[in-house]
Order: structure tokens, then sequence, then C-alpha cells
């Protein structure tokens, strides 16, 4: 195996780290924070750090087959959130804390253990933002040039060179690289702005867009967005947590060829945005027949909390206006049930994702019909794609990972101590990296903080397995993938 590569980009990414530590450092020294040096120290030490690493594997064979690609993926997944978590050791979190707070970053997950986030160092709060960017805009290019080359989860649907015309829309995987990066930047930059302008401060209206964005849910007030819940900035939130759950190709697409076709053709968002018309609808529903508005108003903001939190929870963004736990227990199963959803491939959202749903959907009807049937012939197509049996079977094995996963999470943290709504919904939103659970502890009142440290450490693993579609981890794991 070539570890010259792997080392490389270990460096590239821990000097980048280190560089967007700096503007963090910049705005506490502004703001006149005594412990401002916090994050200039732990800049210049990671950036020298990487330096030593790029300068000592420039040149050389750079070349990425399958197992560095797999080890590359999975490895810097697990080392970034290390070195991502120095500026929360440094201020005096724990180690634990500290690792948790920045896998939950960068996983774009957005749970917490920090309270009291009005009062901490602005500093502090963009630090959390950027590590939620960041691991959105990085996943959304390891998830649409890296894993459907490795063929993980099904997502070699989504090759490159298998798609059809309206996925060209660059010469070199580079120039699509570059494209859905800016693509990344401009709805940002929209997003952010529309949050200005329905009264959110800059600093606010930039942070909260990096979480929107990146399907991430880092706020920066405990109240999470019920701070801006008299605003129209829950509106703005959800549409622009569905663009974040969407693929960034086709914004790329629409960007830069002016092509509206190919969203329109893509079953991925057509059924995510039907899947959150219609879970609204149903806990509005159920909000109606509960509280008996008596004014149109009152309807009107239940419908508003009921969009914006199933939206929230349905994309694994993980923004919250309200306790929507105290709604009742089906409102409770429901959400549980939407946590597991997900948002398309390609996209900041994680979960079993859209087209797996889907998938899944037609193998389980034609399993029924060849029951009745047994001479017929099911064709499973998605899109304009006919599913081969090896992507079906990729389908097949990330879902039961990811249940057995869940389940296997569950069982550790309540063996903890935990009690068992905590200990279900908090693996159930570390898997989907959705950020809160259900309860007292974990929902949307709480944190991960109350936590005992086992507990802590299964859900920040179960963070990383999510958002690498937990098969990438496993065959690096196996004696085979190290034997060759």
């Amino acid at each position: 195996m070539n570890f010259r590569p792997l080392i490389f980009a270990f460096g590239f990414m821990t000097v980048l780290l280190g560089a967007m530590m700096i503007p963090c450092g910049l705005i506490d020294l502004l703001d006149g924070q005594t412990e401002w040096h916090v994050f200039i120290y732990s800049s210049f030490i990671t950036m020298i750090a990487g330096g030593c690493l790029l300068l000592l594997t420039r040149g050389g064979d750079q070349a990425l087959h399958q197992r560095e690609s797999f080890l590359l993926t999975v490895g810097l997944w697990f080392v970034m959130p290390v070195i991502a978590a120095i500026p929360f050791l440094v201020t005096g979190m724990s180690f634990t804390d500290s690792v948790f707070e920045s896998v939950s970053g960068l996983t774009t997950t957005g749970a917490t253990v920090i309270t009291g986030l009005q009062d901490q160092p602005r500093g502090l709060l963009l630090w959390r933002a950027l590590i939620t960017w960041f691991g959105g805009a990085g996943f959304i290019l390891t998830a649409i040039l890296l894993l459907p080359e490795l063929r993980v989860g099904g997502m070699q649907l989504f090759r490159l060179e298998n798609s059809d015309k309206s996925g060209k829309f660059a010469a070199s995987v580079y120039q699509v690289g570059i494209r859905i990066l800016a693509a990344y930047l401009i709805l940002s930059l929209v997003c952010a702005t529309l949050y200005a302008l329905c009264g959110l401060s800059w600093f606010d209206a930039i942070t909260h867009t990096m979480a929107t964005i990146a399907c991430g849910g880092f706020s920066t007030y405990d109240a999470s967005f019920g701070q801006f819940a008299a605003s129209p900035a829950p509106w703005v939130a959800c549409i622009f947590m569905l663009i974040g759950a969407m693929p960034f190709s086709l914004f790329a697409i629409l960007f830069f060829q002016g092509r509206f076709g190919p969203m329109w053709k893509d079953p991925q968002p057509r059924l995510l945005w039907t899947l959150a018309l219609i879970i609204t609808l149903i806990v509005f529903s159920y909000r109606v027949w509960t509280l008996q508005p008596e004014t149109g108003a009152v309807a009107l903001q239940a419908f508003k909390e009921s969009a914006f939190n199933v939206i929230s929870i349905m994309t694994g963004t993980g923004f919250a206006t309200t306790p929507y736990d105290t709604w009742g227990a089906p409102v409770m199963a429901i959400m549980l049930g939407t946590t597991f959803l997900g948002g398309c491939a390609g996209s900041g959202a994680c979960g079993i994702k859209m087209f797996r749903l889907e998938i899944a959907t037609k193998a389980l009807i034609a399993s029924v019909q060849r029951m009745s049937q047994p001479h017929r012939k099911a064709v499973i197509r998605f899109g304009n794609k006919v599913v081969d049996d090896d992507t079906l079977q990729s389908v097949m094995v990330f879902i039961f990972l990811y249940f057995a996963t869940f389940l296997i999470g569950s069982a550790l943290v309540a063996l903890s101590g935990v009690d068992p709504i905590t200990a279900i919904s908090g693996v159930a939103a570390s898997i989907a990296n959705c950020g809160p659970g259900l309860g007292p502890v974990v929902g949307p009142a709480g944190t991960f903080q109350p936590l005992n440290d086992f507990a802590t450490w299964i859900n920040a693993i179960c963070m990383l397995l999510g958002r690498l579609e937990f098969v990438a981890v496993f065959v690096v794991l196996t004696s085979r993938f190290w034997r060759g």
C-alpha cells in the first residue's frame, strides 16, 4: 500500500483546518476576549504539524488506488475531528467532550455538549459553524466523487462515467468539484442575505447559514431557531434545509449551464419534498386535533412549527423552534421514524437517503409480486436506470448495517445506565447525523452533556459511521483489506 498520498492528504487537511482557526482568533481579539490567543496558538501548532507532513511527502508517487481511497476516506474522517477538537480542548473542555463536539460539527450532526451558547465567545461559535460548513462541503464532494467509485451503499448508481448526459456538466473531476463548491458557496451567500433581511445580525446570519446549507444544526443560542421564531427566518430555513438535502450537482448544472431539467427529472428531490409535505401534514393535523385552535393565527403558527421541525429532523439539520417532543407520543414516534429518512445522495444530509428508500421499496414490491407470480420478472428502476443485482445488494447491505448499528449502539448506551428513550433516540439521531433526540436529556430542549463518557463515545462513533455510510468503515476493518 502506498502511504505517501495518504500522509500528504492528512497534511493538507491539517493545514486547512489550522488556517480556518485564524478568523476565530481574530473575532475574539476584536471582541476583547482575553482567550483570543487560544485559536491563534492552535492554528500555529496545527499548521506547523500539517506543513511538516506536506514537506515529508511532496513529490513521488501520489496515485490513489482503491485500497488507498478506502483508507483515505475513513482515515480523514477519523483524524480530522481530533485536530478540530484542539480549540475546544484548550478552552478547558474534557477530551471526550472536545472530540464529541468536533465530530458532531464535521459530520454535520449538530448535537452539542455545550450549554449557555449565547454566553460563549463568538470565536468558539464561529469555529463550530466553520467546521460544520467545512464538513458538509467535504462530504458532498466525497459522496459525489469518491463513494461511487468505492461502490459504497449503492452509491455506484451515481458514478460520473455512468451518468446520463444531464450529469456530465464538466470536462474533468477537478472541474466537477470546483463547480459543486461554487454552487455550495452561492447558495450560502443567498441564504445568509435572506437571514439578514429577516432581522438576524450578520454574525447570526452567517453562522446559521453554515449550519443550514450543510444540514448541520449548530446554533449560537440554547433556544436554537426558537430565538428567531417570531421572524420570517424559519420559513427561509425550511427552504434552504430542503435545498441542503438535495444533490448539489443539480445546482451546479443549474448555475453553470442554466438547465433546470435535470433537477426536475431526478426522482430524489421529488420524493424528498413529497415526504416532507406528507409528514408535515400528518403532524399538523394531529396538532390541530389536540390544540383545537380558535383562530387562524394559532393554526398558522402550528403549521409553521410542524413544517420547520419535521423538515429539520428529516434533512438531519437538527434545528428546533420548540420542544416538539412534548406534542404527544404519536408525534414522538413519527419524529423518531423521520430521523432515519435523510436527504438525497450528493447532499449535505445523511440518513438512509431517498434513493435507497425508493429502491428498497420497489424491491419489496417486486418480491411480493414474485410470491404470487413466481415466473414474473420484475425490473427495478431508479429514474431512467436499471438497478443491477450488485447495486441492489449494496443498498440492502447498507440498510442492514444501518439498523444493526442502531440496535447495538442503543443497547450499549442503555447498558451504561442511560434511560431507554434517551439511548434509542440519541443513537438514532447520531447515526442519522440529525442532532437532537427525544426526551428531557437529548431532546430539542436538552444537550448530550449529561451523558456519561462511554455513552458519549458510542454516539460519536455512530456519527462517524453514519457519515461514512458504514460500508467503507467495515471494509477497512476486515483482515482481507490489509492483506491486499
